[in-house]
């Protein structure tokens, strides 16, 4: 039996980290945003006792060092089984070190793809608690839309749709480390924390020219992207009501309500950088096809 399923990636509309716990993780407050850039995550059932993953970027892992293969030990481990045989591939389109969550929608995906393929009938707080263990964006990446997110990311808020919008994300050739981003920020003798109860409140009032102005990452004050300044230059010279980079980085995404300017930006970009797409929010993040 074989699943295939879309995995869209995400972006940031607001970041900020508000505590370090005592597990050393730290602890965010994020506004997070489903977007139609998919990875295409197919896994399908063997009669043989090991994982065989494949993936079309040759730069991924391809043991268990790569998310998508940790998702399916954990799932196993969680429904009590051993290690069941099947082969994983995974086609990317969504950009690596970008802060897009691409290693967790394909965590994401393989975790809901397992749930229909084997019948376990899991419920959503249990497929949430399997991806919780895999990684902080994985639990978001399995319900997505737009979402408040807290603590490490599992404890989730649903907030209505973003308006009706136009995305266009920029990955430069540099790419951010997130251990590096994290180190960073836990250097940095002083951080300017965003006005996070203010978004929120635009953001469940559908205020959606508040949010813009109040949209923050906190990652920009202790990472340091060299085409990030004129990336948003240009979005900005176009029009967008936001422009901002996602996660830690390195990806810079910018939000316009006209479809006009959104691709006169996408046009302008694409000539300086090989790595631009336009696209718009998307309601839920997995799309599944059997």
């Amino acid at each position: 039996m074989k699943i295939s399923i879309k995995a869209a990636a995400k972006v940031n509309l607001l970041l900020d980290l508000t505590a370090v716990l005592k597990n050393g993780y730290h602890s965010i407050y994020t506004v997070m945003q489903s977007v139609g850039l998919y990875d295409t995550i197919t896994v399908e059932t063997t009669d043989s006792d090991q994982i065989k993953l494949t993936c079309s970027d040759a730069s991924m892992p391809f043991d268990n060092r790569n998310t998508a293969w940790k998702a399916a030990e954990f799932f196993f481990e969680h429904i009590g089984s051993p290690v069941r045989g099947l082969n994983i591939h995974i086609e990317k389109n969504i950009p690596s070190q970008a802060g897009m969550g691409g290693g967790s929608s394909d965590a994401a995906a393989v975790i809901v793809a397992l749930n229909k393929l084997l019948g376990t009938d899991l419920s959503e707080e249990e497929l949430l608690k399997i991806g919780e263990k895999v990684g902080a964006d994985v639990p978001f990446c399995i319900l997505g839309g737009t979402r408040l997110c807290l603590n490490k990311g599992e404890v989730m808020a649903k907030l209505p749709n973003l308006s009706d919008c136009h995305i266009v994300v920029v990955k430069p050739d540099q790419g951010v480390s997130t251990k590096e981003a994290y180190s960073n920020y836990d250097s940095a003798q002083w951080i300017r924390h965003p006005d996070n109860e203010g978004f929120l409140f635009a953001a469940t009032t559908s205020d959606f020219d508040t949010m813009c102005k109040k949209a923050a990452n906190v990652f920009e004050q202790v990472i340091e992207v060299t085409d990030r300044v004129r990336i948003k230059a240009v979005m900005r010279n176009n029009n967008a009501k936001l422009a901002m980079m996602t996660g830690s980085g390195a990806a810079v995404f910018g939000i316009f309500l006209n479809k006009k300017d959104a691709e006169k930006c996408y046009a302008s970009l694409k000539d300086l950088f090989s790595s631009v797409y336009i696209t718009e929010p998307t309601k839920k993040a997995l799309f599944i096809s059997e």
